[in-house]
């Protein structure tokens, strides 16, 4: 079977962001899988319009372009104010129908609530523009005093790359027998 192409969606852009570690750690974690092929997709190296634009920029159709090739995606999110970073909204907000009939996966960061508020706010997000979430995430609080490679956090990662895998071919084997309808 050949594998699957998970998006690792590298949600923040600020300075000093801890997003990028997190996303190369996750897309580490999915290449030792044979049924995953990762893409790291950093919002930080995109130079997308301060607003949106009338017209798609050229960055703006390699962002889609790369969401519409994805299998499936893992969402690496920071918290801020109890919510996720305007950079991803607004890359979200770029593709529509490039995210139908696709699973998403989250990795959340904050702290003391390890980015859930994003999550859930990302998950409603995601219904509208028709995406499938797995229930199975990894958070990081960065209060914590632990690494981020952690046997806990490992084996969260596997099984929500399990989840992933099998909504990412599933869905992927129904999109070509049948067109999704929105």
């Amino acid at each position: 079977m050949e594998p699957l192409r998970i998006a690792v969606i590298i949600g923040s852009t600020r300075e000093g962001r801890v997003g990028d570690g997190i996303g190369r750690w996750v897309a580490r974690v999915a290449e030792r899988r044979d049924d995953v092929e990762p893409v790291v997709l950093d919002l930080a190296d995109y130079d997308f319009p301060p607003c949106y634009p009338g017209r798609p920029t050229p960055e703006v159709r390699r962002f889609t372009g790369q969401v519409a090739d994805a299998d499936g995606f893992v969402v690496v999110t920071a918290e801020y104010n109890r919510s996720f970073p305007a950079s991803l909204k607004q890359a979200i907000d770029y593709a529509y129908d490039e995210w139908h009939a696709k699973p998403a996966g989250f990795v959340s960061y904050g702290y003391r609530s390890e980015g859930f508020h994003a999550v859930e706010q990302l998950r409603t997000v995601f219904t509208e523009l028709h995406v499938m979430t797995v229930r199975t995430g990894v958070g990081v609080n960065l209060l914590a005093d632990e690494p981020l490679d952690t046997e806990r956090r490992r084996r969260a990662a596997e099984a929500m790359f399990d989840q992933l895998s099998w909504w990412a071919s599933a869905l992927k084997d129904a999109r070509a027998r049948r067109p999704y309808v929105s």
